[in-house]
């Protein structure tokens, strides 16, 4: 029987796959059967030669393969997959470059929570020492590669099939418990191709869900019933909005969220009051001096820089009530500020307190909350493209008009889409506000696109596009992804950030680059845009596209982007410069 993933954290049995070959299983036959079992259907990554007998393996199963053009860019694919699919992914890489390569991406996958497994060629013990070609051992690079730490879950070297049933059972419990989960799985190259002997468990034990004590919850009811207190929602709620939805409705509490959790509660809702963070709202801080609340619930986020800045008046009267499953949360952000922790999955604490909370009526909310205000600026038919004349159009034309996956990449694009695009639905915005990567957005539309099974678009600056992209593995296998890359011709968030420093003289301008000419030699389309009256018309050429596509936008080079906590937080920490005044927008 088949243990396989259905949506997230649930897992149910059925018919396992069969492999296309009749001759004896090797040790990678049956890893790729483990990973089936487990509920993998895609696999990314680059083959070499010290991992051709998994590769071949995987090519004889019905895993699909996503040959990619950079490993980096294999684990971001891989990331947003997981997250457009509830699937857990596969990565696979040669030995030596191969795993420093994907590091990057790898450190990405364990900020961002994903569930993958990173399955890599090692060199056989009997060569170690020798200086083998790309020798890879914990002789010749760091350790960390081959345990548990701050980058894998779970890590193993598996030198033969014996292992196997152990190794099936730890990346079970590491899929099936909530939150993320990154494991890495060395194989020897020769131990890949012997033959296996190994007898498999067909079925594993399931975790039991994380929940909260009785008497944390009766304490949390009690808190939440007499006291006024806003929600503060984060990435780990997004498997709750209908839930968190009811709850504020039902309280009349204010909600915010962080930049990953935009959609979970719906932007246009009356009780929402803005993004905190990176690209956030002004509006967030007109609340808290206006209508300070008792206490905050936090739902399932870090509260880490780019979501709070630290700033101090995010901190309410009483302080926080904070739910998540991670335990080293709780207080980190906020070390003097009193916190309750409730270490539970979110879902079920806020349907305990439905349950117990009673609901208020309309004049006991907070009436006439701020609302996020969003600049509106008249096309003009001449001059380069302003970025809030871009953000409006793709609101109408991309999230509006179609049910496609926004993602955003690292620099100017994170702090425009995060401040200007509003979702009501979860799942439909992508950002990463936590290793905040070059290169994630503009490779992991290709994950999303083919993980959800429609268009993806990411926006994205031209430094990124030239850093790192998968268009050539989008043409090969037919993803529907869409780029619109803000082309300013230089690195437009370091240069506008080392100017709001005080710092002048930068080298900070990138050769101008025909997008649409990379994208059509590599099979893709395309189209450039000139000026703010041709945006409409091209964006919904790139959404009806039937190839991947990129929308190649000549952006104005002036417009300072809504990022000035950001640069306020760099000041506290000691970096030299202007005083920036103002939150989100105004800053």
């Amino acid at each position: 029987m088949e243990i396989s993933a259905t949506a997230e954290h649930e897992l149910v049995l059925s018919t396992p796959p069969q492999f296309a070959v009749s001759q004896p299983l090797t040790v990678a036959d049956e890893v790729v059967s483990v990973l089936s079992d487990l509920g993998v259907r895609t696999a990314f990554g680059l083959c070499g030669g010290a991992v051709a007998g998994l590769y071949n393996s995987l090519r004889h199963s019905d895993v699909e393969i996503i040959h990619c053009r950079h490993e980096a860019g294999s684990v971001f694919a891989a990331t947003e997959y997981y997250f457009a699919s509830g699937r857990p992914a596969v990565i696979f890489s040669t030995s030596g470059p191969g795993i420093t390569n994907a590091l990057t991406g790898l450190f990405a996958a364990r900020w961002e929570g994903a569930k993958l497994i990173f399955v890599s060629a090692a060199t056989p013990t009997s060569q170690i020492g020798r200086w083998a070609f790309q020798e890879t051992s914990d002789r010749t690079m760091p350790t960390e590669l081959f345990a548990a730490g701050p980058l894998f879950h779970y890590a193993v070297r598996l030198e033969s099939a014996e292992q196997l049933p152990e190794v099936a059972a730890q990346l079970f419990e590491g899929l099936a418990r909530p939150g993320g989960f990154v494991a890495h799985v060395s194989i020897p190259t020769i131990v890949q191709t012997s033959t296996s002997t190994s007898s498999l468990p067909a079925i594993y034990e399931r975790p039991r869900a994380n929940e909260a004590e009785a008497e944390t919850l009766a304490r949390c009811a009690a808190i939440l019933g007499e006291e006024r207190f806003a929600i503060w929602l984060g990435f780990g709620a997004r498997g709750a909005a209908g839930a968190v939805r009811e709850l504020a409705e039902k309280t009349g509490a204010a909600v915010m969220c962080s930049p990953r959790a935009k959609g979970i509660f719906p932007e246009t809702h009356p009780q929402f009051i803005g993004s905190t963070g990176f690209g956030g709202h002004d509006s967030v801080l007109d609340y808290m001096r206006e209508f300070r609340p008792d206490r905050i619930l936090v739902l399932g986020s870090r509260l880490g820089e780019f979501t709070s800045f630290w700033s101090h008046e995010l901190v309410p009267a009483k302080g926080f009530i904070h739910v998540d499953i991670d335990e080293t949360v709780f207080g980190a952000a906020y070390p003097d500020a009193e916190t309750l922790p409730v270490q539970s999955e979110v879902e079920s604490f806020v349907s305990a307190m439905l349950d117990a909370l009673p609901s208020r009526t309309a004049s006991e909310a907070a009436p006439k909350l701020p609302k996020p205000s969003v600049e509106r600026t008249t096309q003009r038919d001449s001059g380069a493209v302003r970025h809030a004349v871009l953000m409006d159009a793709i609101q109408r034309v991309v999230v509006e008009g179609s049910d496609s996956v926004v993602m955003t990449e690292a620099g100017n694009a994170f702090a425009w889409g995060t401040h200007s695009l509003r979702f009501d639905e979860p799942g439909r915005y992508r950002v990463s506000t936590g290793f905040g990567s070059m290169g994630h957005a503009v490779t992991g539309v290709l994950g999303a696109a083919i993980g959800r099974g429609g268009k993806a678009v990411a926006i994205a600056g031209d430094g990124a596009m030239l850093m790192n992209n998968e268009i050539s593995t989008a043409v090969h296998y037919g993803a529907p992804a869409v780029w619109i890359v803000l082309n300013d011709s230089g690195y437009g968030m370091i240069d506008h950030g080392m100017r709001l420093h005080g710092y002048e003289g930068w080298d900070m301008q990138i050769p101008r680059a025909d997008f649409v000419s990379i994208a059509r030699a590599m099979g893709a389309d395309g189209v450039a845009v000139e000026h703010e009256t041709e945006l409409e018309a091209a964006l919904a050429l790139a959404m009806s596209s039937p190839v991947p596509f990129v929308v190649d936008v000549r952006m104005d080079t002036t417009s300072v982007p809504p990022f000035g906590g950001r640069v306020r937080s760099l000041l506290a920490q000691g970096v030299k410069g202007k005083k920036i005044d103002g939150f989100g927008e105004r800053a």
